[in-house]
């Protein structure tokens, strides 16, 4: 099966000062994005499609997409202010897209098989991506949980009566491994049902290592599982993403700075019995530039992990 890495490559990063997605980090000069399609390419995925805005476009596909061409298939679409279901306009005052909902939905067109979705700017491992490409082929049904026997093979069917929602999955972070020293961070919270499913993605603000640890006392656990929006997903999304997005605009397209975002329209999704997300919890270490202080932490972690033998020092 063909597989789409989706990245969703639109925003600006304004806590970082600068287009952060085209910034080195990597010994030889590679970028943070670098290492994800990487991973993904080793992993199986034969295709990414680069979801940006139309003013850095000449930009990204020179500093970016043109090391991947010859490599994988690279494509674009364009994440616009004025991409909206039929029926609706941009309401004067918008200067900003509609968030990472919106991103996604903006691809549908481009999007036939199944495909994951990442950050541009977040660095997932390559356990991540190994897992997505091993779900993606055949999403299991309903009370089977993957997260640690995706490759197992003994799943019993789904009664024939029941029928089975869309499934997609989700990697889960250990909290401990997503924070940053320079500052508070957001992150949302994996809140999962009895049968290890997720029931809601719960997005929690202002999260510091200070209150996260393996012992009790602590506000949060260090095991505990967050979404940094990597997923996996069919096609089957986009009728729900479509509704929601609708749904969005008709209650909040005047709300200037209101955003579309992913994780809530899979919540939604999930509370209306409209899929089944997996959830797959990884050890991968996650780094992420979310304040400019933290690139050199990032740059001594991959430094390392090319030291150690996991990648080449130059990937492309």
């Amino acid at each position: 099966m063909s597989l789409t890495l989706v990245v969703l490559a639109a925003g600006m990063g304004s806590r970082y000062g600068g287009l952060k997605q085209i910034d080195p980090v990597g010994p030889s000069g590679e970028t943070v994005l670098d290492y994800a399609v990487f991973d993904a390419l080793r992993a199986g995925f034969d295709r990414v499609l680069f979801v940006i805005r139309r003013d850095f476009e000449d930009l990204f596909r020179a500093q970016i997409g043109a090391r991947y061409e010859g490599k994988i298939t690279v494509d674009y679409v364009f994440q616009v202010l004025d991409a909206l279901p039929t029926g609706f306009t941009t309401p004067a005052g918008r200067e900003k897209p509609w968030g990472t909902g919106h991103a996604v939905w903006c691809a549908r067109d481009a999007l036939k098989g199944n495909f994951a979705v990442i950050n541009a700017d977040d660095f997932y491992g390559a356990d991540s991506f190994n897992r997505l490409a091993t779900f993606l082929p055949a999403p299991p049904p309903a009370g089977i949980n993957h997260g640690d026997n995706l490759t197992s093979g003994n799943h019993p069917p789904a009664p024939a009566t029941t029928p089975t929602p869309p499934a997609f999955a989700i990697i889960g972070f250990r909290l401990a491994n997503t924070l940053s020293e320079h500052g508070a961070v957001s992150r949302g919270i994996c809140a999962t049902n009895s049968a290890g499913l997720l029931a809601s993605i719960v997005e929690t603000h202002g999260i510091t290592p200070a209150e996260v640890g393996a012992v009790p006392g602590h506000q949060f656990s260090s095991d505990t599982l967050v979404s940094m929006n990597c997923w996996g997903f069919t096609p089957a999304l986009f009728a729900g993403l479509d509704q929601q997005f609708r749904e969005f605009l008709s209650a909040r397209a005047n709300e200037p700075k209101s955003e579309f975002y992913l994780p809530a329209a899979v919540s939604t999704m999930i509370a209306r019995g409209e899929t089944i997300v997996h959830v797959l919890p990884t050890e991968s270490a996650w780094f992420g530039i979310t304040f400019r202080e933290d690139k050199p932490r990032v740059q001594a972690a991959l430094a390392e992990l090319v030291d150690a033998g996991r990648y080449p020092e130059k990937l492309f």
